[in-house]
């Protein structure tokens, strides 16, 4: 019984190793065929490997990137958008991002957001959830550090830095693992989504014969407000302005 379990466990490794493996070498095909200029195949093999792995950022900029290339001006700003959310504080992507929005026809003034917000979703987005998680993990066990110091330090000096240190410390784990959490959850409920059609009218109601308000354009980026029905979605531009479009007018980030 035991030799069948030791079996089974070393064909699941070995399994996990050629796919593994099989990943890799789709990896360098793709970017062969990027460096190659041959950017329909550089596409469509970093989108099997998106099917394994959709939170890989680097994949998603290369994406991003493949697309421009390919003059796919709304795919990839969706793929710089979903690489955004996971890595807010990776400035390349954040350049390419905002060199690609100059490609679009819209422009928007967005709307005047209340300073403690904006700076708020600044700090939180200063960092990705996985850099804000490690930190905390850091501030925790220099907080362990301090109070090992204030309570087994014979010294008074030394006992005040601990206790003093100790609650600083401790207070910035607190604060790295709520914007953690805070970011993690601005990147796994994005409500928001990218213009994929070369342009779209926006209707007053969720219907064909709703009053026709605005057009907007492919690449343009929405806020979803309503996805609640089956073909339509409540939308909102950065500007305030509201509507309904077809749901296969846009792709979600």
């Amino acid at each position: 019984m035991r030799k069948n379990i030791i079996i089974l466990i070393l064909l699941l490794f070995s399994v996990n190793g050629y796919a593994n493996q099989d990943l890799q070498s789709i990896k360098a095909e793709a970017d062969s065929a990027y460096v190659d200029e041959n950017y329909d195949r550089a596409v469509e093999l970093y989108l099997q490997l998106a099917q394994e792995n959709a939170k890989d950022a680097h994949l998603c900029y290369n994406l991003g990137c493949a697309y421009y290339r390919l003059d796919s001006i709304a795919k990839s700003i969706l793929w710089f958008e979903r690489a955004a959310l996971i890595e807010p504080d990776d400035d390349e992507i954040a350049y390419n991002l905002d060199m690609v929005r100059t490609k679009t026809i819209d422009r928007f003034v967005p709307l005047h957001e209340m300073f403690f917000a904006r700076v708020y979703r600044s700090v939180v987005n200063t960092f990705s959830s996985y850099k804000w998680a490690c930190l905390g993990i850091s501030f925790f066990v220099i907080f362990l550090l301090a109070l090992g110091l204030y309570l087994y330090s014979s010294r008074m000096v030394l006992r005040k830095t601990g206790f003093f240190s100790a609650v600083l410390f401790v207070v910035l784990t607190i604060m790295a693992n709520v914007f953690a959490y805070q970011q993690l959850k601005y990147a796994e409920s994005s409500m928001k989504g990218v213009i994929m059609d070369t342009s779209v009218t926006v209707k007053s109601t969720p219907s064909e014969s709703g009053n026709d308000l605005f057009v907007i354009h492919e690449g343009t980026c929405v806020e979803i407000q309503d996805d609640s029905m089956k073909e339509w979605a409540q939308v909102r531009l950065s500007d305030g302005k509201m509507g309904w479009i077809e749901k296969k007018t846009f792709e979600r980030i």
